[in-house]
């Protein structure tokens, strides 16, 4: 699904929407705006950078003129709160928000701490960067015959993918997809740990992007934590996280496995073999929590599946 022109403008106040006019004109390709203070806004679409002048012309090189002033991305970022920063502090200590639609807006500034070392504020907000949410239904269409067993029943899959090659797009499709059901298997229960926000892309707790009629979001909690509060609550068929990173991320999987969960989850990695180098994912590959290993890679910029391999490394779908 495409973004839609009006949502790029109400990202805005309204007396700046004129400026960003020929930027909501892209908006299918429109991947990120950054703003930084005294310097120019930039856009990326279609995986190439512009950059945004005075009058909203989209240029290949930065304007001579000056830059964002901390006038105008104060008032953008009270915009995207609904001029209540207070009541997004959580999300901000966490240096982002997600807005309606289901896009991500990080934030970077000066950072206050507080005992036992955690970060208590982000006051001087000076560096925006909104990325846009796009859903590509049907994404995952072509890899799920090989993600179902003979029983109907969704293996425990891992996606394997370098950043910023589309992993969290298909982990949301074949989300969708195992939720709705499809005719490799009948519909089940999925939860999610949204931790960053961006698989259901919550916005008042309700998912904005489609993640199928079964489907349960625990969102803005840790994956380790909301995995266990899941199993207890919400007693899972499938249980769904993006980018494990620790030993307590993958305890939390190996915990819901003995649980009787299926699971799906992503890790960010260039190859089955990159990944089995990885010191925490070590023990998962040699004890075969996985049955299938889905990976994407980049060629010549654009992102596709690798291929598909099982518990043995053997290639299933090419």
């Amino acid at each position: 699904m495409g973004m839609k022109k009006e949502e790029v403008l109400y990202m805005f106040p309204e007396h700046m929407r004129a400026r960003w006019q020929a930027t909501a004109e892209r908006a299918d390709g429109l991947q990120e705006i950054r703003m930084r203070v005294n310097s120019p806004a930039a856009v990326l679409i279609d995986n190439r950078e512009w950059f945004v002048d005075g009058t909203g012309r989209l240029l290949d090189r930065p304007p001579r003129e000056a830059g964002t002033s901390p006038e105008e991305l104060e008032a953008v970022l009270k915009h995207l709160c609904q001029y209540s920063v207070y009541a997004f502090a959580d999300e901000i200590r966490q240096g982002f928000l997600t807005i309606q639609g289901g896009h991500r807006v990080g934030l970077s500034g000066q950072v206050i701490m507080e005992e036992g070392n955690r970060v208590r504020n982000i006051k001087y907000i000076r560096y925006l960067n909104i990325r846009v949410a796009h859903e590509i239904k049907g994404v995952s269409d072509d890899v799920l015959p090989c993600l179902y067993d003979e029983k109907g029943h969704i293996r425990n899959t891992l996606l394997i993918s370098p950043p910023g090659c589309g992993k969290t797009t298909m982990l949301r499709d074949i989300i969708r997809n195992v939720s709705n059901g499809t005719r490799y298997g009948r519909g089940v229960n999925v939860s999610v740990v949204d931790e960053r926000s961006e698989i259901a892309g919550s916005y008042l707790g309700i998912a904005q992007n489609d993640v199928g009629i079964r489907t349960d979001v625990l969102d803005g909690c840790p994956k380790k934590e909301g995995m266990m509060m899941l199993i207890r609550s919400m007693a899972p068929r499938v249980l769904a996280v993006d980018e494990l990173g620790d030993e307590g991320d993958i305890w939390a999987l190996q915990m819901a496995s003995g649980c009787g969960s299926r699971l799906i989850a992503t890790v960010h990695g260039s190859s089955l073999e990159e990944v089995r180098q990885k010191k925490y994912m070590r023990n998962v590959i040699e004890d075969r929590l996985f049955d299938r290993y889905l990976v994407l890679t980049r060629v010549n910029g654009y992102c596709e599946t690798e291929g598909i391999y099982d518990e043995e490394g053997r290639k299933c779908l090419s």
